[in-house]
């Protein structure tokens, strides 16, 4: 696990959706977007961000956060998009970001964490 050096906390963020919340989508996709605007921004970045259901639309070509997630990949943040989300939405030849990966492997990551954002 990757511990930042000002807290010590092996922090983990868990996006389950491409949107954040839940009434509008219009809005939850504004929020999530606004979101990932303003992740690479925060100190200190988490070790880690996993994604699944529709959560692993976000990091595909074209995403409205795709840039920002090559930033805070770029910048140390181990990106993980469960296999089977990918393939059941048929995104393979579109991920630009992260690692696709199993469940064992995300479940891990989230064992880990001592502490678990879930926008």
């Amino acid at each position: 696990s990757v511990e930042s050096e000002r807290t010590g906390k092996n922090v983990v963020v868990a996006i389950a959706s491409d949107k954040m919340g839940t009434g509008d989508d219009e809005l939850g996709s504004r929020l999530i977007n606004s979101f990932f605007k303003v992740l690479p921004l925060i100190q200190p970045l988490p070790a880690a961000v996993v994604f699944y259901n529709s959560g692993v639309k976000l990091a595909i070509a074209g995403s409205p956060v795709e840039e920002f997630l090559k930033e805070i990949e770029t910048k140390g943040v181990q990106l993980y998009l469960c296999t089977t989300c990918v393939d059941f939405f048929s995104l393979k030849e579109s991920v630009t970001v992260g690692k696709i990966s199993d469940m064992y492997q995300i479940l891990n990551v989230l064992n880990e964490a001592d502490l678990i954002i879930k926008p």
